[in-house]
């Protein structure tokens, strides 16, 4: 996979490339913590390297819901979405709900050539929901 995206292949960058496939949707400092328990002496700044390196590659994606840290994923080119929970943070992937890349079509894109549409739909996860009232008939 490194080869392909013209990138050397390093200890780091694999081990970067197993933790982000390993753990979607995490944030540098778990990515971090996962990789030095395969490389225990590796540096912030080689996993930060590596995050950029593999993104500019296309190998990784990284997104950045409002009021939350940049996370990284292992799904690339799908243009899929996600869906965030307003309470514990928790992010999951979208498949497009209707058509082709970018799978949104702008009512008026100002002259630009879209091909990416990026959106995030938020609501609360199961775990944080609060249990639905029950309806009593009398």
């Amino acid at each position: 996979m490194l080869r392909e995206a013209a990138l050397r292949v390093t200890r780091p960058r694999v081990a970067v490339l197993s933790a982000v496939r390993d753990r979607p949707h995490a944030d540098t400092e778990s990515i971090i913590g996962a990789v030095r328990e395969e490389l225990p002496k590796v540096s912030h700044q080689a996993v930060y390297d590596g995050l950029r390196a593999l993104t500019e590659a296309g190998l990784l994606r990284r997104i950045q819901p409002m009021g939350s840290v940049a996370r990284y994923e292992t799904r690339v080119g799908d243009n899929h979405h996600h869906v965030a929970c307003r309470s514990c943070g928790a992010l999951a992937d979208v498949d497009c709900a209707v058509g082709s890349a970018p799978c949104l079509t702008a009512s008026d894109a100002h002259g630009f050539h879209v091909d990416e549409a990026e959106v995030i739909y938020w609501g609360l996860c199961p775990a944080c929901s609060p249990e639905p009232e029950h309806t009593h008939s009398s």
